[in-house]
């Protein structure tokens, strides 16, 4: 029992000092220019050369959970830079990891992290627009299959709810694909 505490709070303090870090990459990114446009996010990701695609992906996955970047600037990106699957890929496994990540750190770090993430005027009206939906699991994969969903937030308050990590996992791999590949088949055709 002991090891297995200690080994979790060794896997938290991981992830804090990752989210830390993950969010000092992105600001730094942020105040160099990198995410003002298109072409900026472009040539940045470019200049990681073989590893393009494991930054964009890396960013996908943060910008879930430290939402201050648009998704979609990645989907454009990904699907222009390394064609339509290739940038579904890349997008896909980012923003799914993200938001798994999302659904568990509000699962160890409860309401309190939550709100920090939040505005608190978009706390209290997603609370109680959670409160009076009896049927959270469908509106919650409608919701991830959507386009334009708040899905960010979604995961984090998914955390706070009693669904299972193995149903919310499902419903993250199931519904979260479509959006993404209609985006990267779009932006690959239109980046033609």
């Amino acid at each position: 029992m002991a090891n297995a505490l200690s080994f979790k709070r060794l896997l938290t303090a991981f992830l804090v000092i990752l989210l830390v870090l993950s969010g000092l990459f992105l600001l730094r990114g942020y105040l160099d220019g990198h995410f003002q446009s298109i072409e900026s996010f472009r040539a940045y990701i470019g200049s990681f050369g073989l590893l393009a695609p494991v930054v964009l992906t890396i960013i996908q996955a943060i910008q879930v959970i430290l939402p201050v970047l648009p998704g979609f600037l990645g989907c454009i990106v990904g699907a222009g830079m390394f064609g339509a699957m290739g940038g579904f890929w890349c997008n896909y496994i980012g923003i799914s990891a993200g938001s798994l990540i999302a659904f568990f750190l509000a699962r160890h770090f409860g309401s309190s992290l939550v709100r920090c993430m939040i505005p608190l005027e978009k706390y209290d009206s997603f609370v109680a627009w959670l409160n009076r939906r009896r049927s959270y699991t469908v509106i919650l994969f409608l919701a991830i299959l959507l386009p334009l969903a708040p899905d960010d937030f979604l995961c984090y308050f998914s955390g706070l709810t009693g669904m299972s990590a193995k149903r919310f996992t499902w419903i993250i791999v199931l519904g979260k694909p479509w959006c993404i590949l209609g985006y990267s088949l779009f932006f690959a055709y239109v980046a033609k």
